[in-house]
């Protein structure tokens, strides 16, 4: 085994591209080094640039869950990838949920970015655009108000980076319609979006997590990282 020691960042560009040496990268760490990895390197890469997660409350959602399922995700820890993001809530149960969460956001220190509606029931700042594709990483949540379920997937596949999204929902047929339509890695029904982890998943100790298609995705552990190597056992056998 050869270890590198040096710390110039300059050897990054040489090993991405290395690939007689190099089978798979797991980056970890900022932005800045996962979109560098994405331009430059030669190498199978195993990468998520950013996690935007989403909670999506129906208007068929059970009220209490939804409020211990908005709260978890967001505040049991600020700081990691599967933390969400964006809280999403059905027109027609807004005013009776948001002001149950907006209390315990407020009560723990969470800065509220709303839309328009949501800034009707309770009082927060104003949602950019901008807002809507921010990894904030901190007490920072942006909330809006939509019609439907038809407009919560809307959001989430176009804000959303693929990452965990959960709805809250007492129907069973919206729920597997979300699960199926919502394009994420990790797609959760009446739990918190902090579950998309390896541990949780039962897949040991976690490498990385995954937004793309190919190949691993979701939560990676050690079975993810192994590729299949097809022997074959003849005795003079041909192919006719």
């Amino acid at each position: 085994m050869q270890v590198i020691t040096t710390t110039d960042r300059a050897a990054v560009g040489e090993l991405i591209t290395m690939r007689e040496y190099v089978d798979v990268i797991v980056p970890r760490g900022g932005k800045g080094l996962i979109e560098r990895l994405m331009n430059d390197a030669r190498i199978p890469v195993i990468k998520h640039l950013h996690g935007v997660c989403h909670v999506y409350v129906d208007d068929r959602a059970d009220v209490d869950k939804a409020v211990r399922i908005a709260d978890n995700a967001k505040t049991s820890r600020y700081g990691t990838c599967n933390t969400t993001e964006t809280l999403l809530l059905a027109r027609s149960i807004a005013a009776d949920v948001l002001p149950k969460i907006a209390a315990i956001y407020r009560a723990k220190g969470v800065e509220m970015r709303g839309c328009e509606a949501s800034r009707k029931i309770e009082d927060m700042n104003v949602a950019s655009e901008e807002d809507w594709v921010t990894e904030y990483l901190a007490p920072i949540i942006s909330i809006r108000v939509i019609d439907d379920m038809d407009a919560a997937i809307a959001h989430i596949n176009t804000y959303g980076s693929q990452h965990t999204d959960a709805i809250v929902t007492e129907d069973y047929t919206r729920a597997r319609r979300f699960l199926r339509e919502v394009d994420s890695s990790s797609v959760m029904v009446n739990a918190s979006t902090r579950f998309a982890d390896g541990f949780e998943y039962g897949l040991g100790a976690e490498i990385g997590i995954s937004t793309d298609k190919i190949h691993a995705r979701g939560p990676v552990g050690l079975e993810g990282l192994t590729s299949q190597k097809w022997v074959v056992l003849g005795d003079g056998h041909v192919r006719g």
